[in-house]
Parts: structure tokens; sequence; C-alpha cells
């Protein structure tokens, strides 16, 4: 076995899994030892539609509770590749302010869905054309895009997820590993994706779901292959934020929910991992 990672890992989680309630979002982060969140939607409105008095007023919430934002949780391309690209790149465009407000280093975006029956071979031009624009603005601000691996959008598979990254070729464009995602495709998450798509990851969504039902589970009791993943990157000498994506007692096209407890349980579990495998985190 190798040795734990030399930095601690950062724990984050997705704020709006928790409670609607911002300020409720970041007291059960802190009491489950988490200085950062991923801030995905506050009051039930989404972070890129969230006005400039709302993001003043959540920038306060956090800071009240010495909590910092890990990462935009932006809807972008998790749309339709159909839909306009212009009302795409204009949305990046807000989730870059709010990310600047933060400040914030990173956003997290999609590779788009397409219509049933649609070949997904046949929209790969279309989506790398977007991708790079999405990738110029962020090298234009300053970001870094995470590209998460979500069902059913082009780069649901590990192949297609190293040809977007590949194909535009840009620092600004970067992965999150999404292992629940990656089961949910029929992808066996560290056996089939992790060698290829290891020198692009940055940061870490943490479920897990179970292959034969796909229903999301706490880290560590399911098919994704946690154990086996996290070890790597420790023995890698990876360090990063580590973000609770629990989908515990709701999953939609939109995102999901768990509640308090529920969020408890899935940062417990991973804490016992975490624990167990000698990879600090705080």
């Amino acid at each position: 076995m190798g040795t734990a990672s030399s930095a601690p890992w950062l724990l984050s989680g997705f704020g709006d899994e928790i409670d609607p309630d911002p300020a409720i979002q970041a007291a059960v982060l802190r009491a489950l030892g988490a200085r950062h969140i991923e801030v995905r939607s506050a009051w039930d409105v989404n972070v890129v539609d969230l006005s400039s008095a709302q993001l003043a007023q959540l920038r306060a919430v956090l800071s009240r509770f010495d909590t910092r934002v890990s990462a935009i949780a932006s809807p972008v391309g998790k749309v339709d590749i159909s839909e306009p690209a212009e009302a795409e790149l204009a949305r990046l465009g807000r989730a870059i302010a709010a990310a600047h407000g933060f400040g914030a280093r990173y956003i997290r975006i999609f590779s788009f869905y397409r219509r049933p029956g649609v070949e997904v071979s046949t929209i790969r031009d279309a989506v790398l054309s977007r991708m790079r624009a999405f990738a110029t603005l962020a090298e234009k601000e300053g970001v870094v895009l995470l590209h998460e691996n979500e069902k059913d959008i082009y780069g649901d598979v590990p192949s297609r997820v190293l040809d977007i990254v590949e194909s535009v070729g840009s620092s600004a464009l970067r992965l999150a590993w999404d292992s629940a995602n990656f089961v949910q495709v029929g992808v066996r998450p560290f056996t089939d994706g992790y060698a290829m798509l290891r020198p692009h990851l940055e940061y870490l969504q943490v479920k897990d779901a179970i292959a034969a039902t796909g229903a999301v589970t706490p880290a560590g009791e399911g098919d994704g292959e946690l154990v086996e993943t996290l070890l790597a990157l420790r023995d890698d000498g990876w360090s990063g934020f580590a973000s609770l994506e629990p989908h515990l007692a709701e999953s939609n096209p939109g995102g999901g929910f768990s509640g308090v407890d529920e969020f408890g349980i899935a940062a417990r579990a991973f804490a016992r991992l975490t624990d167990e495998l000698g990879i600090a985190v705080e």
C-alpha cells in the first residue's frame, strides 16, 4: 500500500441537497466538518438565476458561517444540443460572475443531451464546438470548468469524456468525477475509466450507486468502486475538493435532494472510507 496524500482533501457539499435555506445548508456542512460549500441553488433559485441582491445576501450568509465556495454547480450544458448556443454561453457568463463574486475557481458544466432516437455520434461536432467556446470564455475570465459525467449527455462514458477534454485541449476544462453517474450508464468507474481520465481529474463528486437498479447509495455501499478510486487517488498524491452530492431522498434531471438526516448519513459514510484509507480530510 502507498502512503497517504501529503495535502488534506477538502470536504465540500451541495448545499441545496440539505435544505433550500442557505443558512441551514452552511450550518449543517460546518457541523459535518466541511468548511466549503458547492452552490447550486439557494431559496429554491438556481445560482445562474439569482439576482445581484440575492447573490449579495448569499455571500453574507456564507460569511457568517465562515464558509467558502468550492464550486459553482451550474446547469450549463444540461440542455438539449438543439437549444441555442448563445443561451448557454450567456448562462455560463452568469455562472462566471457568481464565481468571481464568491472567490471560487471552479464551475461545473455538462456536455448536452440529445433527443430520443438521435445517434450520439451525430452531435459530437456541435458538442465540441460549444465546449471550446465555453473553455475560451473560461480562459479569458480566469476560471476552470469541470465537466461532470452526467448520464445521457454526450460525455457520460469514459471514452467520450476523454474525447471532450482532449479535443478541446484547454487548461480551463478539467473533469469532475462522479462514480454513481458512471455506474448508472453501465460503466465500472475505476476499472473502465480511472487510468484513462486520471490526468484530467480535478474534482470529486461523492456518491455511489447500485449497478442492477441504478439506485444511489452512500459512498462505499454501491458498485462505484469508491475504495479502489480513493485508494488510487491517495497513492497518486492527489488532493482537492471532495463534494458530497448524496441524492438519497430524490434524484431528478435538475439535481437531487437528501435532507439533513440523509446528508449526514452520506457524510459519515464517506468519512468512514477516508479514515480507513488513511486520507486526511478537512
